[in-house]
């Protein structure tokens, strides 16, 4: 059973609240709390469905699932409310499609004069099942950041616009250590996070989810 450690995250999900707060809101001691995190002690029914409520949950995700845990690689959890932004993409479908994607992006970047380029990145996720199952490929899509000064007029080159909106983000110190554990994991952690503050994921009209690339990294997804 995981109770302990799913109450912890949890609780650090809802804007760190505080054992204090937390005893608080239950009309129960700190005490008592910190015994239920330490395995020590079990709530009773009527708290847990409080804290059910409190944290936007099931009975089954407090007891039974095991929920990810936000070690030192994770840190600045936050809402952040990303500006207005220009940006050119290019999309990559093959087994390995990240690196010939970023490439093309850092190359238009060098092309156009720009030092330090902002580029971010999510994968593409409109392939067949054909695509997936039998070719084993998937897309990615990089995009660069155009600075307010850059001009850029090219047909065959869209320039898209998003407006400024709301984002939940996080940040991973080292993403590449243990990629395939700790970029999920991060994802997964938005995603609980938006869950128990009541957030709905928003897709329309702006990119529903990204990355920033670089030696550290961000990750980002919408929210309404």
């Amino acid at each position: 059973m995981d109770f302990g450690k799913n109450l912890q995250y949890l609780r650090r999900l809802s804007k760190n609240l505080t054992q204090e707060d937390l005893a608080e809101k239950l009309n129960v001691s700190r005490q008592t709390v910190s015994e239920w995190e330490t395995g020590e002690a079990l709530p009773e029914m009527d708290k847990a469905l409080e804290l059910c409520k409190i944290f936007n949950c099931s009975l089954d995700n407090l007891f039974r699932d095991v929920m990810p845990v936000s070690d030192k690689m994770y840190s600045n959890l936050r809402l952040e409310k990303v500006k207005a932004f220009r940006y050119i993409m290019h999309t990559v479908l093959s087994s390995c499609p990240e690196d010939d994607a970023l490439n093309r992006i850092f190359n238009y970047a060098k092309k156009f004069g720009i030092e330090n380029p902002k580029v971010i990145g999510w994968d593409f996720p409109f392939l067949s099942q054909e695509q997936i199952n039998v070719y084993h490929m998937h897309g990615y899509t990089a995009a660069l950041i155009l600075p307010d000064e850059i001009k850029i007029e090219c047909q065959e080159l869209p320039i898209y616009q998003q407006e400024e909106h709301n984002y939940a983000a996080i940040h991973i110190e080292h993403p590449f250590d243990s990629p395939f554990s700790t970029i999920p994991g991060a994802y997964r952690t938005l995603n609980d996070f938006m869950k128990v503050n009541g957030w709905e994921h928003e897709d329309k009209n702006i990119i529903p989810c990204f990355e920033t690339v670089g030696e550290t990294m961000d990750v980002y997804i919408a929210c309404k």
